[in-house]
């Protein structure tokens, strides 16, 4: 699996192609919108029957990262949980395995626009947080340098989007931890204001895949303008 290594501002940063970030320097792990719950939520609110796996799939994946860097500072980014009520809903088993992976480290909690109470789970609740030059929130701002999530950018290549990192020199935006979780084209207007003409988005995957933001929107633009081909019907055949 390849990563990408970038600095941002006075950090060292390696976008993981599994869709986290690592700050070595500071021994640092920052995710964001995990969602978990969304499955659940979901099934209550609206009756549709939605995978029921997803909360442990997403704490497995993260399980791995832990255990793979070891971080001394884990940051969520906010919407860590689908609702004000996600984490009381949490299973035992599901509380138990987060009670592991935050102990021993210091685990911040940033509030997320679907789970802005208190959470009751350990570990600190913030706002935002700040380490060396750059601040931690949950949804970027456009006057600050930051780090955040919210926005689960993806990127669409030959049909199939790819959860995407957001990067230029004032801001990196991460794509959706968590299993179940939707995404905006990077291409969207949402973006254009947050970010300038250097942007670069890397696409997860197997590896990380790193294209101008830029080229993406010219690309976006041509195909836009491309003239529809005609649907050509399939020959008539009788009998065989």
């Amino acid at each position: 699996m390849s990563d990408h290594d970038f600095r941002f501002g006075d950090a060292a940063c390696r976008a993981l192609a599994v869709g986290a970030l690592w700050l070595p320097d500071h021994r640092l792990l920052v995710v964001s919108d995990l969602h978990l719950g969304k499955a659940d939520r979901i099934a209550r609110r609206e009756g549709r029957l939605t995978p029921p796996y997803e909360v442990t799939e997403t704490l497995t994946r993260l399980a791995d990262l832990v255990a793979l860097h070891a971080p001394a500072v884990v940051i969520c980014l906010g919407d860590s949980f689908d609702g004000p009520d996600g984490a009381a809903r949490l299973t035992p088993a599901a509380r138990h395995d987060l009670a592991a992976l935050m102990a021993g480290r210091r685990w911040i909690w940033i509030a997320g626009n679907h789970d802005p109470a208190p959470m009751g789970l350990g570990g600190e609740y913030r706002a935002s947080v700040t380490f060396g030059d750059t601040t931690f929130r949950h949804v970027a701002e456009t006057a600050a340098k930051d780090i955040s999530g919210h926005y689960h950018p993806k990127a669409w290549v030959r049909g199939r989007g790819r959860p995407a990192f957001v990067v230029d020199s004032h801001r990196v935006i991460l794509p959706a931890f968590g299993t179940y979780t939707g995404g905006l084209d990077v291409c969207d207007p949402v973006f254009d204001p947050l970010f300038g003409p250097n942007a670069l988005v890397l696409m997860t995957g197997r590896r990380i895949i790193a294209a101008p933001r830029a080229g993406l929107l010219a690309s976006a633009e041509r195909r836009k303008r491309a003239p529809m081909r005609p649907a050509v019907a399939a020959p008539f055949r009788t009998g065989a």
